[in-house]
C-alpha cells in the first residue's frame, strides 16, 4: 500500500507560534494524547472530553447579540418564515467551522498565517486591514449587546447615575463589561481549559434561558416545523433580513479564531492520530454548533410566538422586545431574556478579542497588548452609545457588514483546505469541496443582492 501523503505538520517552521499551556492544560493534552494511541480505554463521554472547548469559543459567535437583534425582527415581522435560515446557516458554519479547525490541526498553522505565507505583501496588508474592520464591526455589536444586557437588568440604577453625571445612561454598563472583558481574558494566562471552562458555561448559560423562554411562550410546534423544511419568503424585505441572519451566523472572525485555537492545541504529525484527532473535534463542532443554532432558532421562535401573532410586527429593538416581553409573558421572560442577553454579550466580546489578536498576529506578526486592543475595539461602542444612536440598528447593520467579509475569509479556506499537498491525510474529499464552494457562491450571491438593495432599494432595514 503507497504511503500517505506527506503532513505538513511535520514541517513547521521553527518559528511557529505556540499555544500557552497551562497546568490544567497538561493534564488534557495527556489524556487526549493518550485516547490519541489508544492506550486509554474509556466511555464516549471521558473520551470525548478533552478534546472539547475550542468550538464552544468559536461557536459564542454564533449566539452573539447581533443574532438577538436580527432574530428578533425577523420573527416579529414574518413570523415563522425564516426558521429555515436559522437552520441554513447553521448547516453552513458547521462545515465552515469544520475545515477551519481541520486547517488548524493539519498545517499547524492559522487561516492569517496561511494566507501571510502564501499571498503577496500587499494582499496580505489589505486583508489585515479588511479583516479588522471586520472584527471592530463584530465587537460593536458583541459590545452593545454585552452593555445593554446589563442596563436592561438595572434600567433605573443607570438611568439615575447617567442623569446625575451627565453621561448616556449607556455609558456606564459598557464601561462595566470593558473591565470585566479584560479580567476574563486574563484567564488566557493560564492556558486553554480554564477560558474554555468559562465560556462553555457560559454557552450553557445562554441555552437554559432560551428553553426557559421557549416553554413560556408556547409556540405552534406544527407551523415551525413547516417553515424548518420548507423554504420561503414574505417579500423583498425578508430576504433582506435572511442576509442579515446569516451575516450574524457565518462569522469571518470565527473562521480565523478556530483555526487558531485548534493549531497547537493537541499536536501530533502521525496520520492516523490526525484523523481520529479531526474526528473529535468534528464531535465538538456538532455538539457546540447543533447547541448554537437551536438558540438561534429559539430566538426567532420567541419573536414570531410573542410579537407576531400578537401583531407587533413592530418590535424593532432588543429594549423594545424586553418591555414587552413583561406584559405579554410576565417578568420572569423579560428577566431570562436580559440575563442571556447579557452573557452572550460578555462571551462573544472576549472572543472577538481573541479572535482579533489571531488575526493582527497571523497577518503581520505583531501583537500588541490585550487591553490596548480592548480598548480600541470598544471606541466604535462608546461613539454609538455617545451619538445616541440606535443600538438595535447599529446591531442589524454591522451583521450586514460582516457579511461582506465573509468571502474573504471562506474562499482562501476552501482552497487552503482543498489542498491535498498542504492538507496532506486530513485534505478536503470532493463532495466537501464541491460543497463548500456551493456556499461560498451563495454567500457572494446573496451579498450582492444585498448591495443591490442598499444602493437602489432603500436601504437593507
Amino acid at each position: 500500500m503507497a504511503d500517505p501523503p506527506p503532513n505538513s505538520a511535520i514541517d513547521q517552521p521553527s518559528d511557529q507560534p505556540k499555544t500557552r499551556h497551562g497546568p490544567a492544560d497538561k493534564g488534557t493534552v495527556s489524556a487526549a494524547q493518550e485516547i490519541l494511541e489508544g492506550r486509554e480505554e474509556k466511555n464516549i463521554i471521558k473520551r470525548l472530553l478533552p478534546f472539547m472547548g475550542p468550538a464552544f469559543i468559536a461557536a459564542v459567535a454564533y449566539i452573539d447579540p447581533g443574532n438577538y437583534a436580527t432574530n428578533i425582527q425577523s420573527g416579529a415581522k414574518f413570523g415563522y418564515t425564516l426558521v429555515w435560515v436559522v437552520f441554513a446557516s447553521n448547516f453552513m458554519a458547521m462545515l465552515i467551522q469544520s475545515m477551519s479547525a481541520k486547517l488548524g490541526i493539519a498545517t499547524g498553522k492559522n487561516l492569517a498565517e496561511m494566507m501571510r505565507d502564501r499571498y503577496p505583501p500587499w494582499a496580505t496588508v489589505v486583508m489585515w486591514i479588511m479583516m479588522e474592520l471586520v472584527a471592530m464591526a463584530t465587537d460593536l455589536a458583541e459590545f452593545l449587546g454585552a452593555a445593554l444586557g446589563v442596563y436592561l437588568l438595572f434600567p433605573g440604577l443607570f438611568a439615575t447615575i447617567g442623569a446625575a453625571i451627565g453621561l448616556p445612561e449607556l455609558l456606564i454598563p459598557a464601561v462595566l463589561m470593558g473591565f470585566l472583558t479584560l479580567v476574563v481574558l486574563l484567564l488566557e494566562h493560564g492556558g486553554f481549559r480554564p477560558l474554555e471552562a468559562l465560556i462553555t458555561g457560559l454557552v450553557g448559560v445562554i441555552a437554559v434561558c432560551y428553553l426557559i423562554e421557549t416553554i413560556i411562550d408556547k409556540p405552534d410546534w406544527g407551523a415551525i416545523a413547516y417553515h424548518t423544511v420548507v423554504p420561503t419568503f414574505a417579500g423583498p424585505e425578508s430576504i433582506l433580513l435572511a442576509t442579515g441572519i446569516l451575516g450574524a451566523t457565518v462569522m469571518p472572525h470565527a473562521i480565523f479564531l478556530h483555526s487558531g485555537l485548534t493549531q497547537g492545541r493537541i499536536v501530533t504529525r502521525e496520520p492516523q492520530q490526525l484523523r481520529r484527532l479531526f474526528k473529535f473535534e468534528v464531535a465538538d463542532i456538532l455538539i457546540a454548533m447543533t447547541i448554537a443554532g437551536l438558540v438561534n432558532a429559539a430566538m426567532l421562535i420567541m419573536a414570531a410566538s410573542t410579537f407576531y401573532t400578537h401583531g407587533l410586527s413592530n418590535i424593532a429593538s432588543i429594549e423594545e422586545a424586553y418591555r414587552t416581553l413583561e406584559p405579554l409573558l410576565g417578568g420572569a421572560a423579560s428577566l431570562i431574556f436580559a440575563i442571556s442577553l447579557l452573557a452572550s454579550g460578555h462571551s462573544s466580546s472576549t472572543v472577538g478579542t481573541m479572535a482579533g489578536q489571531i488575526i493582527m498576529q497571523g497577518f503581520i506578526h505583531r501583537k500588541i497588548p490585550m487591553w490596548i486592543r480592548r480598548l480600541m475595539t470598544m471606541l466604535p461602542s462608546f461613539i454609538v452609545i455617545g451619538l445616541h444612536l440606535d443600538p438595535t440598528n447599529t446591531l442589524v447593520l454591522s451583521q450586514v457588514v460582516l457579511s461582506f467579509g465573509l468571502p474573504f475569509a471562506i474562499i482562501p479556506l476552501v482552497v487552503f483546505s482543498s489542498d491535498r499537498k498542504l492538507m496532506g491525510v486530513l485534505v478536503n474529499r470532493k463532495i466537501t469541496t464541491i460543497v463548500a464552494w456551493v456556499v461560498a457562491a451563495l454567500i457572494v450571491a446573496l451579498n450582492v443582492f444585498l448591495l443591490y438593495e442598499t444602493i437602489w432599494g432603500g436601504g437593507p432595514i
